[in-house]
């Protein structure tokens, strides 16, 4: 198994090596469920990157004119406008979720229901078990006589009361129940760090589309990152992503060797 490590710059950089990389790098395998089964895709056995200046502007891929290509994430899509009833901030960072959609990345960060052995050991204060927190509609709140915490608040909170030498504060989006879903969430987990005055993100996906998935995933993730470091009062750090699946469709191919001026 071959792991194919980046350092990158920033996020376009990131997506720039990697998509030209796969091209050399990158194994053939057929697909055989899920999104596009039947059909080919060029993967890493498995990816890491790091981007030292995550929050280098602009976070989206630079293509330039003479390629002749669109980018492959438009502005309007993680920001909102014209030709998108959702933002994709909408959809990594609030729970609404539409008829239909098994899940969004923001209800299973901002909307998570705390139920069974974990309620009953809250509605009891047990304090060796429980960190129970004030009800307060932000970090913890009750919705329809449930009770919810919001992670990425509960994970802001966290660091300004205790300080920066946590391991446990990770944003958590897979559930084990997800091996049902015909489609389970890609990304997985968001752990994160502060070191030396900074907010620092792991970030890890089962599955990752590199053209237009990892740029418009990243470029969301950056946003929610300065977020969190600006809540918390600290700097923004540095990402680092790894995936056993970053991979290019074979739709794809064409586009990135034209970005990248292959034959």
């Amino acid at each position: 198994m071959n792991i194919h490590k980046i350092e990158a710059r920033d996020l376009p950089d990131l997506w720039f090596q990697a998509v030209n990389d796969v091209l050399d790098h990158g194994r053939r395998f057929k697909i055989d469920r899920g999104s596009y089964a039947g059909q080919t895709r060029l993967e890493y056995d498995y990816f890491t990157g790091y981007v030292k200046y995550p929050g280098t502007q602009p976070l989206l891929p630079d293509i330039p004119a003479s390629c002749g290509i669109p980018n492959p994430v438009e502005h309007e899509y993680i920001y909102g406008g014209k030709g998108y009833d959702r933002s994709y901030m909408e959809y990594l960072m609030t729970p609404h979720k539409e008829v239909g959609e098994s899940y969004t990345y923001g209800e299973r960060l901002t909307k998570v229901p705390i139920t069974s052995g974990k309620l009953k050991w809250w509605e009891e204060g047990n304090s060796e078990i429980i960190d129970k927190r004030e009800i307060d509609g932000n970090v913890v709140f009750e919705e329809e006589g449930n009770l919810y915490l919001n992670q990425i608040e509960w994970i802001i909170q966290t660091y300004k009361k205790y300080g920066e030498r946590n391991n446990q504060m990770v944003l958590q989006v897979a559930h084990p129940s997800d091996l049902t879903l015909v489609d389970p969430p890609c990304l997985r987990s968001i752990d994160t760090r502060v070191q030396d005055g900074k907010l620092i993100f792991f970030v890890y996906f089962r599955s990752w589309d590199l053209w237009g998935g990892l740029p418009a995933n990243l470029a969301g993730i950056q946003n929610l990152k300065e977020y969190m470091a600006g809540e918390i009062g600290i700097d923004d750090g540095e990402m680092v992503v790894e995936s056993k699946g970053l991979h290019l469709y074979g739709y794809a191919e064409d586009l990135a060797k034209l970005r990248c001026l292959k034959e």
